[in-house]
């Protein structure tokens, strides 16, 4: 079933989730009843949302997360305090629930769903723009925020606590400590693990090592009466810097999907048709007030935090549905008395009416966008009659050495750059620049990159990744694809691609500082040729080991360090006494 509908719905651009959802409702017990028991399944399948975290952690570095810091303790504390309190207001007033139990179904309804929007800006390459980050942000804080809402529905509730369970202040000491233990044990014990494993060689340990890390972060949490799913996103983020990352990545991801289809067919299982069926005007109704709620809501927090107002529109309608969590606090505040389980299998109903609209809704978000774009920058793009032989995406210093060196060959060459103050100045020494996007095939295909002999890639950083550069190899195979790589980091991690070329961005210009900084301290010219020769070589040998093994420490042995120096002292000897002959011969 699961295959049928999505295909069906994939062909119809409604994505993915719809379709695991529409197929869990037929299969399930409110269905067809083919299959029954979704909570059990439902608690298999989370895993899916635990390897997905996991996946994204994979993609943050530390320093990435600091700097996103804004957006998620300010933007997302916010999102969820005044969503929560909205929704718990239109609740209270429309219902006749008491406040407790309006709050308790209120705040779970100000999550969003993870599961559904992190992968849709996966696969629509937009996880790592600033819209995406700023999405991701909130997600994050409410994935974080899970903790302190369960402590409000304990805080509410009208049964004696478990003896089990910790107070809340104790599980805010369990958080920071379980962070931190995280953070110890993937730097002291995982990267290690995955180094001897890399030295091995045998790839059913990865995946089995890979496997272990999440669930073990996970089961960490879970025992600690914590998120799961922060346990695994935190093991992502501590594994960022290895060298095994990527194989990590492909090892995992495979479960990952297949988990996450899951989930979303549990979710429609869950699903009670005869609820819907008994108060169907009640359930739209309601399904549709918390979107327009949230949307509005989150639209004014944007706008308050100084987004232009498309992307905070696109940000509004991406985030307005209900979240999987919301399942899980149903549930505890049904068991709090706050709630009747009639009650909580008709919220659960709206939840899951309310993710449906979420692929519709994503493709108006992608619109808003996309016209955002043209609309704010105000700049000429490419406007499908450019012919060329090569297009250069990214016209800064770097670019406009390459650019030049085309157009002294007499190759016709397009532009494109997406910094308006970069094609500003550039029109002032005729250069005509187009304003886009480089990456977007959309744009490059427009620029006349199905005809180009090439497509070089300029852009300064390490944010150009696989996920960009592979659509962009499978719609034109006919251009050779040259990067600017900003290290031998970032070549690692698009050594996998097939790439035409690759040139780290500063390692001309450092050796030829080299050669200066040797000539400075007396080495002879001869010598000097004879250094950059060997460092070269040894250079680019350590380079090829690395890309494929993914080890940076890879021939480590053939870096130059104090003890470990050419043997130059004949060539020196040499050197002198010719430079003594030409001297007495002048």
């Amino acid at each position: 079933m699961a295959i049928v509908f999505v295909l069906l719905f994939r062909r119809l651009g409604l994505g993915a989730t719809l379709g695991y959802l529409v197929a869990g409702a037929l299969v399930g017990p409110h269905g067809l009843a083919l299959i029954g028991d979704a909570e059990a399944k439902l608690g298999i399948a989370e895993l899916g949302i635990v390897l997905l975290l996991f996946l994204v952690g994979l993609e943050l570095h530390p320093n990435r997360l600091w700097r996103l810091r804004r957006d998620i303790f300010g933007l997302g504390l916010v999102q969820v305090a005044l969503c929560g309190a909205a929704i718990s207001a239109v609740i209270f007033l429309t219902t006749g629930f008491s406040w407790a139990a309006a709050l308790a179904l209120g705040l779970p309804l100000a999550l969003s769903s993870t599961a559904q929007v992190l992968p849709m800006l996966q696969s629509a390459g937009r996880l790592n723009t600033p819209s995406g980050e700023r999405a991701f942000s909130v997600l994050l804080f409410q994935d974080l925020s899970i903790v302190p809402l369960i402590t409000i529905i304990a805080a509410l509730s009208r049964t004696p606590p478990a003896p089990d369970a910790p107070p809340g202040w104790l599980l805010g000491l369990y958080t920071v400590g379980a962070v931190i233990g995280l953070v110890l044990i993937g730097r002291f014990v995982m990267n290690p693990l995955f180094k001897v494993i890399g030295r091995l060689g045998e790839r059913e340990l990865f995946v089995a090592a890979g496997l272990f890390a999440v669930i073990a972060a996970a089961a960490l949490m879970e025992a600690l009466h914590l998120s799961a799913a922060l346990g695994a996103f935190i093991a992502g983020v501590m594994l960022a810097d290895s060298p095994y990352r990527h194989e990590l990545e492909a090892d995992v991801e495979p479960f990952r999907t297949i988990l996450l289809g899951l989930f979303f067919i549990a979710v429609g299982m869950l699903l009670d048709l005869h609820v819907i069926a008994e108060r169907p005007l009640f359930v739209i109704a309601m399904a549709l007030a918390v979107v327009a709620t949230k949307a509005v809501v989150m639209f004014g927090i944007a706008r308050v935090f100084g987004v232009a107002w498309r992307s905070a529109l696109a940000f509004a309608l991406l985030l307005s549905q209900g979240g999987e969590f919301a399942f899980v606090l149903f549930a505890q505040a049904q068991n709090a008395l706050l709630i009747a389980p009639e009650a909580a299998s008709l919220f659960s109903a709206i939840v899951t009416l309310s993710m449906v609209t979420t692929p519709i809704l994503m493709m108006v978000a992608q619109r808003f966008l996309n016209k955002g774009v043209k609309a704010e920058e105000d700049r000429p793009g490419p406007d499908g009659n450019q012919t060329g032989d090569a297009i250069v995406v990214g016209y800064g210093r770097f670019g406009q050495t390459v650019a030049q060196m085309l157009v002294a060959s007499g190759s016709q060459v397009t532009l494109i750059d997406n910094k308006a103050s970069q094609i500003e100045q550039s029109g002032k020494f005729g250069m005509k620049v187009h304003y886009g996007d480089g990456t977007r095939v959309d744009i490059l295909r427009l620029a006349g990159a199905a005809d180009a002999r090439a497509i070089i890639f300029c852009v300064d950083g390490n944010d150009l990744g696989k996920a960009q550069l592979q659509p962009i190899l499978n719609a034109f195979p006919k251009a050779a694809v040259l990067v600017r790589t900003f290290d031998r980091r970032h070549m690692m991690d698009l050594a996998r691609l097939d790439l035409n070329g690759m040139v780290r961005e500063l390692f001309e210009s450092a050796v030829l500082l080299g050669r200066h900084a040797l000539e400075a301290v007396g080495v002879s010219d001869r010598n000097i040729d004879k250094v950059e020769a060997e460092y070269r070589r040894r250079d680019g040998s350590r380079l090829e080991a690395q890309m494929e093994t993914g080890d940076l420490a890879a021939l480590r042995d053939q870096m130059f360090i104090p003890g470990r120096a050419l043997d130059l002292s004949e060539d020196e000897d040499e050197g002198e006494k010719g430079n003594g002959e030409a001297q007495r011969e002048g």
